[in-house]
């Protein structure tokens, strides 16, 4: 399928889930469609209507963090990248990761959670002490770990070969979030690294806009 057909088939998912009563798990799922929508048109080049897809996916997964079982730390971090990358404020949602206590949590994927929520508020010498708990780490992505303390680091060079990594590792994948094979954790750190003229520049890639 064409990206606008993709889209076209998220919103239909949307469309059709929306109309039940909504459980937590419902609502992320709701969140997932909404945002395979946004990240289709942005794909297809269509920012504004991405945008508001991606608005969508996270105030509903905000809302599925009520009920939703302990540690379910992909909600705050999928509603920090969604608002990220439709260009928007993303620092209520870092905060709710924050005073969720993902800065304290055992599991990386907590910590990792904290992390971006510490570089969205622009906290980076905290961002830097908790991702260094992330690198290195055999159940962690190991480049991902690498970008985020680079990141806030300010490490410009070390920041683009761990992107570019993340990159790779993405065109090897076969298996993507709604089958849309979109490189959006390196859409979100480049966001990230904008933010303090870090971002770099990348070879071309099916996976990118």
């Amino acid at each position: 399928m064409t990206w606008s057909e993709q889209a076209a088939a998220a919103v239909a998912r949307y469309e059709g889930g929306e109309a039940r009563d909504l459980d937590q798990r419902q609502l992320t799922q709701l969140g997932n469609a909404a945002w395979a929508a946004g990240l289709c048109l942005l794909m297809d080049g269509r920012p504004e209507e991405s945008a508001a897809w991606l608005r969508r996916a996270a105030e509903r997964y905000r809302e599925s963090w009520n009920g939703a079982p302990p540690d379910s730390w992909g909600r705050p971090i999928a509603a920090m990248k969604a608002l990220l990358l439709a260009g928007d404020d993303a620092s209520d949602a870092a905060q709710w990761a924050l005073d969720a206590g993902a800065a304290q949590a055992e599991s990386p994927i907590g910590r990792y959670a904290a992390t971006l929520a510490l570089l969205v508020l622009h906290r980076d010498v905290e961002a830097r002490v908790l991702a260094e708990t992330l690198v290195g780490r055999n159940d962690f992505p190991r480049d991902i770990a690498d970008a985020v303390w680079m990141i806030a680091g300010l490490d410009r060079m070390e920041y683009a070969v761990a992107l570019e990594n993340i990159l790779g590792d993405f065109e090897q994948r076969k298996d993507f979030l709604e089958d849309v094979a979109v490189a959006d954790t390196v859409l979100v750190l480049q966001v990230l690294a904008a933010a303090r003229d870090m971002a770099v520049d990348l070879p071309p890639s099916k996976m990118l806009p």
